[in-house]
């Protein structure tokens, strides 16, 4: 059995346990993290990418209002490159309670919570698509951001200072010695090989399967699974985020992510045995519709590309109580102290916003079981691509011979990291996505510095597949690139093709009406009808390739 030593070893890819690998990393602690899938594959890539204002938290959660406005204006410095600062409209329906207004004002200033009052026709003419008959307009720091591109970039600063990332590697159990958690047991589901982890300190940082970590230790933890239901809209229909000014609630939300919309999102108890088998429900399509076309008119004139659906990491502290009712506060453990078992921490709840926050308590705690007394500087130190702001004429002055839109949307991706992708060598910028102006030179990139073992990978790295037409055009071209490039053999290529394809359609089965079905039928007679890739046969396991 292969074996690894180092001082931390982190469970889990999502941001949290991204940046506490990357806290540890600039600490000088050697660590290690171990993800039984691909980064920002759960949770975190389960969301609807706002950059909070902390404004939705102000009313009942005054404490994760104040984390959010903190860690705001901290990620609009060190990570910028995954961010769009939109900014953010909260609107009074007529149908909505009037007095809730006020009481928000009131609460964004005990949070520290830039909060204006704007008139009506100024907020009409912020976000020209908003419905005319609302009555009232807050306008707040929202902002949008790419959970993929920001776990990415945690992850590529700590790689490139030391650490190990082990991605679909799965955890099978803990490993105690005595009262002492000293190390993992993992398998690399893509080989077989099993291997053994050991280290000073283990930080469980895999959000609602932490529990599952915890029993394999011997530790009674009990999270409280809350789904949230969300769909996505085949065009950009804001440019700014839309709250509905009400107490939170299911469907209050449009968020414009790069080139469609998000509309969310919902909240739903599941039982903590099937929180990898959770659907998107058709009374939540339906809510989130309707509840869209009150803040938004034009959502009914639009195709509604895909929906999908994620698990809030809540501990429940006490009783039965709805997803919504629990507090999205921050909780850090330590077994030693809990539980009698030395060498394994907790960091839980909290929520994409609060990534960073999380990680440095995780990582103070973690530093302080090693003994080791750095301080975090997370806070002030830009991940890559964020280092300084590149103007984008000055960029596209530089690149001269490459199409503007590669270089923009290139340089919006990658920031400062787009001269290590793009040259003036025409197979680097052919494009490969045009949805998302994907080039073969990104492509390059990422299969080369990012971790990328398929192409669902991929689709995290760079937005293939994830414009209108979901891949269609651009999944066969991206699998060719893989053999292109020495990183899967043609029979390998294939069946990523098929198992990229079969995931979209999870997010678009749902979804199956109008438009929609017109695509897939397109899309199944380019795949089936002209490459015949349903009667492609691949090699069972075990036998020769």
């Amino acid at each position: 059995m292969k074996r690894i030593e180092t001082e931390a070893i982190v469970i889990g890819g999502g941001a949290t346990g991204a940046g506490t690998l990357r806290d540890l990393s600039l600490r000088g602690v050697r660590a290690v993290l171990i993800e039984k899938s691909d980064i920002a594959s759960g949770t975190t890539g389960r969301n609807h990418g706002l950059l909070h204002s902390g404004t939705r938290y102000a009313v009942n959660d005054l404490e994760s209002a104040r984390e959010c406005i903190r860690e705001n204006k901290i990620l609009k410095k060190i990570a910028r490159h995954c961010i769009e600062d939109t900014g953010g409209l909260f609107v009074t329906l007529p149908e909505d309670d009037p007095s809730y207004h006020g009481k928000l004002i009131e609460h964004c200033k005990y949070a520290g919570i830039r909060c204006e009052e704007v008139s009506v026709q100024e907020a009409l003419r912020i976000e020209p698509n908003l419905n005319p008959n609302i009555l009232a307009a807050l306008r707040v720091p929202d902002g949008t951001i790419d959970p993929f591109r920001l776990t990415s970039a945690n992850v590529l600063d700590a790689q490139e200072r030391g650490a190990t990332v082990l991605t679909h590697t799965g955890v099978s159990g803990i490993i105690r010695e005595g009262d002492r958690a000293i190390g993992v047991r993992c398998r690399d589901r893509r080989t077989g090989v099993e291997l053994e982890v050991f280290g000073g300190i283990i930080v469980n940082a895999s959000g609602v399967w932490g529990q599952e970590i915890c029993a394999s230790a011997g530790i009674a933890l009990r999270m409280f699974p809350s789904k949230g239901s969300m769909v996505i809209i085949d065009y950009r229909i804001n440019n700014v985020v839309v709250n509905r000014c009400r107490v939170p609630s299911d469907g209050d939300i449009i968020v414009p992510g790069d080139t469609v919309s998000l509309i969310g999102t919902t909240s739903k108890k599941v039982e903590y045995d099937k929180i990898d088998e959770i659907t998107v429900d058709e009374d939540e399509i339906a809510t989130l519709l309707e509840s869209g076309e009150k803040l938004i008119p034009n959502v009914s004139r639009t195709r509604v590309l895909r929906a999908y659906c994620g698990v809030r990491p809540l501990i429940a502290v006490s009783g039965e109580m709805d997803g919504r009712e629990i507090s999205r506060g921050i909780v850090l453990i330590d077994h030693e102290r809990r539980d009698s078992v030395g060498g394994l921490i907790t960091i839980a709840g909290g929520k994409l916003m609060t990534y960073r926050l999380m990680a440095e308590m995780a990582a103070d705690l973690a530093c302080a079981k090693l003994k080791v007394r750095k301080k975090c500087r997370t806070q002030k130190t830009a991940l890559p691509g964020s280092e300084r702001k590149l103007d984008q004429a000055k960029s596209v002055k530089f690149f001269t011979g490459i199409p503007n839109s590669v270089v923009g949307s290139t340089l919006y991706r990658h920031g400062q990291r787009i001269r290590n992708i793009l040259h003036r060598e025409k197979r680097n910028y052919g494009l490969i996505c045009e949805c998302e102006m994907v080039t073969e030179g990104e492509i390059e990139y990422a299969l080369k510095k990012l971790n990328v073992k398929d192409i669902v990978d991929l689709r995290r790295r760079t937005r293939i597949g994830m414009g209108p037409c979901q891949g269609q055009l651009c999944a066969y071209r991206a699998a060719g690139l893989f053999v292109k490039y020495d990183s899967a053999t043609s029979a390998e290529s294939n069946k990523m093709l098929v198992d990229f394809l079969e995931e979209r359609w999870k997010g678009i089965k749902p979804v199956l009406w109008g438009d929609a079905l017109r695509e897939v039928e397109f899309c199944y007679w380019i795949y089936q009808g002209l490459f015949g890739l349903g009667d492609v046969r691949f090699p069972e396991e075990g036998e020769d390739r």
